[in-house]
């Protein structure tokens, strides 16, 4: 199967498309596969996490947003997973526990009806949406000239975020202002406190997190703070908890340090030696390329993905030197730092970017990955300003459906060690999948080329059924599509409170696996026995 040149018309890849195919005798390759030995410890069954910036809250009214339904149903998709409520914005926000705009329906564990209460209502969602351009706008503007001013967030704005992650059920993080700050350059936490006390009298079961990225802060907010104070001031918070009983053992995670360049690198090593006994797990962001100038090449481009591995590496490296076996976070991700490439980071391009993430994160140990973001300012989030699902959401649905947490290892037989636009991850299947059975594999795999490949399984799996999932994008958009095909079939939700079901299309014993160009699949082999996954 080919796209023709209407049905792919990105420009960096058209003509390449015309050819597809022309080169034939290059195009088949067999799978290798290791299926009795993990690479890895099983993974965190959040695994797949996703965040919403805490600019969702700088004007307190479009927090309601949360209170959607069809919202709510979204993220349900995607548990069991981290909500992370963090960002540049989480440092200018201040709690005022006198402020409020109504009292929230708190979504207490005996209110069993909680989530069907004062959910938005199509007026009010009318109203936001009418309104959101503007504030997105806004917030995109305070991002791109790096000048933020404080918002404040009341119990509603408390009360929302934690009934949104309760009804879907999402364990919520809640990112604290760092920058407030003593005379001695220690951290406030006077603010903190209030937030807390508010959170422990409604028995709300959320874990921490203090600061984002702070090695931009002198850039962002003109305050200095060095990797050893902010190390103690997660102490402090630390001590805080402890003073809950609720909380004396929550997680606490930190310090989401931006990628490891040179001077972050020295921040998180000065961090970890005063702070890294105490937190949970270590947290970084990690994106690959810059939105505004963003090109359609660098989402298939093989030296760029391939850029992330390094980078974990170099992390890893500082970890364990101070804190030898603390598990590994990406705290915030995406493809396009400055709130994403528009009409690349929405579209079916960015699951280039965003499979091979999840690949290269799972078999190099990450123990998280939280997607920016679920909902919100900018382009890079999973689902649009009209709460219809983007790709990418589409592509975290599958995953979570049939990826499991064990990472096995596979390779290619024919193929030149150079050519890295063939990507294959496999893992045993998710065995809370009732349709699949202990011992099944699935791969995930990507076609870089601008030609089909067809992937020969190995002999002791050829006698296989698999299900296949052929994931391409839909219209004449091509690749820029904000919509996606699964085996033909345009995905989308069967209303507003209802997800379709995901059906593999049946491959029969001896089938190859057949990727067009430029696209992604997931393919489950059924009875494959893999030991490890027994």
């Amino acid at each position: 199967m080919l796209y023709t040149c209407e049905a792919v018309s990105c420009s960096c890849v058209a003509a390449a498309l015309a050819r597809a195919g022309s080169s034939s005798g290059n195009n088949t390759v067999e799978l290798t596969l290791e299926l009795k030995t993990k690479i890895k410890s099983s993974l965190n069954p959040r695994f797949l996490s996703v965040t919403v910036d805490g600019s969702l809250a700088s004007e307190p009214k479009y927090i309601a947003f949360l209170r959607s339904q069809k919202l709510i149903a979204l993220a349900k998709g995607l548990s069991p997973a981290y909500l992370r409520f963090g960002g540049t914005k989480s440092d200018f926000l201040l709690f005022d526990p006198s402020k409020n705009e109504y009292q929230e329906d708190r979504p207490t564990n005996q209110a069993a009806n909680i989530c069907e209460q004062r959910t938005l209502t199509s007026a009010e969602e009318k109203m936001l949406h009418s309104q959101w351009f503007a504030q997105e706008q806004q917030i995109l503007k305070e991002n791109f000239r790096n000048q933020y001013t404080n918002a404040t967030i009341t119990k509603s704005t408390v009360d929302m975020l934690y009934r949104f992650a309760n009804c879907s059920d999402l364990h919520l993080i809640f990112g604290l202002n760092v920058l407030l700050r003593n005379d001695n350059n220690e951290w406030n936490t006077s603010n903190a406190k209030l937030l807390i006390d508010y959170c422990s009298s409604n028995k709300y079961n959320l874990s921490w997190e203090l600061g984002n990225e702070p090695n931009s802060f002198r850039k962002k907010s003109g305050i200095y703070i060095s990797g050893s104070q902010l190390g103690k001031d997660f102490v402090s918070l630390h001590k805080l908890l402890r003073k809950y009983p609720c909380y004396q053992n929550s997680g606490l995670f930190g310090p989401d340090i931006g990628q490891p360049k040179t001077q972050s690198q020295k921040m998180l090593k000065s961090f970890l030696e005063t702070g890294g006994e105490i937190i949970n797990s270590i947290t970084w962001h990690h994106y690959y390329v810059s939105g505004p100038t963003a090109s359609e090449e660098d989402f298939i481009n093989p030296d760029i993905l391939d850029s992330l591995v390094s980078e974990i590496q170099t992390v890893f490296q500082i970890v364990n030197e101070s804190v030898p076996g603390k598990r590994i976070w990406l705290g915030e991700t995406s493809s396009a730092y400055g709130g994403g490439a528009p009409g690349l980071s929405n579209t079916y391009l960015d699951g280039f970017m965003w499979l091979d993430k999840l690949g290269i994160s799972a078999k190099s140990g990450i123990d998280v990955v939280m997607r920016q973001a679920l909902f919100g300012a900018g382009s890079y989030n999973l689902v649009d300003s009209d709460f219809e699902p983007l790709p990418d959401y589409w592509l975290c649905l599958l995953f979570k459906k049939l990826v499991g947490s064990i990472v096995l290892n596979a390779g290619l037989k024919g193929t030149s060690r150079d050519d890295r636009k063939l990507r294959v991850y496999i893992h045993c299947t998710n065995k809370n999948n009732p349709k699949y059975a202990m011992g099944d594999v699935t791969l995930f795999v990507l076609n870089l080329h601008d030609t089909t490949k067809n992937i020969q399984l190995p002999s002791s799996l050829s006698g296989k059924f698999i299900d296949e999932y052929l994931l391409l994008p839909a219209g004449k958009e091509g690749l820029q599509s904000a919509t996606m095909l699964l085996n033909g079939e345009v995905l989308k939700m069967v209303d507003d409170k209802t997800l379709p079901t995901l059906n593999g299309r049946l491959l029969v014993p001896g089938s190859t696996l057949v990727l067009p160009p430029l696209s992604f699949a997931f393919y489950v082999v059924k009875n494959a026995m893999a030991s490890a996954c027994l």
